[in-house]
């Protein structure tokens, strides 16, 4: 995995983090549930690509 797609997950995950914090001090619901997913995608990304590193070893 190169460190841009490390630092793209990273940095998409705490836009998702600001996201639902956001939305928690605001009261707005679907702007916390948008973080929610934004951060969730994030995991799965990198995720797959830790699988991905692990079989290329």
């Amino acid at each position: 995995m190169s460190i841009a797609d490390k630092a793209k997950n990273a940095a998409e995950k705490l836009a998702g983090q600001a996201k639902e914090a956001v939305g928690k001090a605001t009261d707005n619901e679907k702007l916390e549930a948008e973080g929610q997913k934004d951060q969730a995608s994030a995991s799965t990304k990198q995720f797959g690509e830790d699988v991905k590193d692990a079989f290329k070893r």
